[in-house]
């Protein structure tokens, strides 16, 4: 029996002023496209980096650029499989609204250490209304052992369409790079520039994505050579440095910096790695980037990783607090530990909420903006 051509829904990732990836699995050969509409106009858009139509025996992608800013337009994916059994899909029709700067307003929500339990991301799904950014921070997954997981922790979790009016930012956490197959994670998920760092603008919020790496340095065994982070770390540094003196990061009133291990934590204490430690915070993460986030002016970093909430204010020497979620317990089919995160932002102010999932306000940052620089 043939299965079925289709393997998720067309997950809306990457978005940007001018655009968004479009990213969906499929079970065989195929190519695919996707269809838009828009008050009366209707366009495709057919073509990748090399002038083919996407196509692939796991998984398509799209890249949509040159949309107006903060404009909505109804997309579908189109998938034809290219071998017999010839077969022909069209997806239910979606709602996607570019990024705008110039909106007075901002609305994210945030997710993290969901660990592939489907229990939690049913409920996280319920509870989290449609935002402009859906930030997934890290820890989709436990490890990636079986390269059929992509499909079904990163495009279809629990069977859900998260991406559903909250298009995701994806944040590479260190469980994300562990496992057999961790090398073809970069296949699934979209970025805007296809880096694991990004940063974005969405109303008065200039946001940074960070890539904080594992937990231990490269050269442990337990890596088998594997992981090169620390270049990756040093790049970060010379990249944020630019990144944050262009004009709409730089003028931001919000700055907000998203990633998967925190930069700093209750206790700051040395590990023992040779005998079962880990980085509880990202030391080598923060002495690459600390000097840049401080010059920036970044108000606030959201983290995971610990599966314990906390909220570590600013301090003459960090500047930035320091916000984490909490997330369920990896190693059993418990989501009594998780939260998520609203963050929402005016001209007045910019408040983070962050909620158990049966609603109870865990902690509460309000931001003032900050001036020009």
């Amino acid at each position: 029996m043939t299965a079925p051509l289709i393997e998720s829904p067309p997950v809306v990732m990457a978005p940007r002023e001018d655009g968004f990836e479009v990213v969906w699995g499929v079970s065989r050969l195929c190519r695919g496209w996707l269809e838009w509409e828009a008050e009366g106009e209707r366009g495709v858009v057919t073509a990748d980096a090399f002038g083919m139509v996407p196509q692939d025996d796991r998984v398509l992608r799209v890249r949509v650029a040159g949309w107006p800013a903060g404009t909505s337009r109804r997309v579908r994916a189109v998938t034809e499989s290219v071998l017999d059994p010839r077969e022909r899909h069209e997806s239910a029709w979606k709602t996607v609204r570019t990024l705008a700067a110039a909106s007075d307003t901002a609305h994210l929500a945030v997710w993290n250490d969901t660990h592939q339990q489907d229990d939690t991301l049913r409920a996280l799904d319920a509870v989290t209304p449609e935002v402009d950014v859906l930030v997934w921070n890290g820890d989709l997954c436990n490890d990636w052992i079986d390269p059929a997981w992509f499909t079904t922790t990163i495009l279809s979790p629990a069977g859900l369409d998260v991406s559903a009016d909250r298009p995701l930012a994806i944040v590479v956490g260190n469980h994300d790079v562990r496992g057999t197959w961790a090398y073809q994670l970069e296949d699934f998920v979209a970025s805007p520039e296809g880096r694991p760092f990004t940063a974005f603008r969405v109303g008065p919020v200039a946001c940074v994505v960070l890539h904080t790496g594992e937990d231990k340095p490269d050269a442990h065994p337990s890596f088998e050579g594997r992981v090169a982070f620390e270049p990756l770390r040093a790049e970060q540094a010379d990249w944020l440095r630019e990144v944050t003196a262009q004009p709409e990061f730089r003028d931001a009133p919000y700055r907000v910096v998203f990633c998967h291990i925190p930069l700093r934590w209750i206790e700051e204490v040395e590990q023992d790695y040779d005998n079962g430690g880990y980085d509880w915070f990202s030391r080598m993460s923060r002495d690459a980037w600390n000097d840049a986030l401080v010059a920036w002016g970044a108000q606030i970093v959201v983290s995971g990783h610990t599966h314990g909430t906390a909220w570590l204010p600013p301090t003459a020497e960090f500047p930035y607090g320091q916000l984490v979620g909490g997330g369920p317990d990896a190693d059993a089919a418990s989501e009594e530990a998780a939260t998520w995160i609203d963050a929402n932002a005016t001209s007045d102010e910019l408040v983070f909420t962050m909620r158990t999932l049966d609603g109870a306000i865990v902690h509460e940052v309000r931001l003032d903006p900050l001036p020009h620089s």
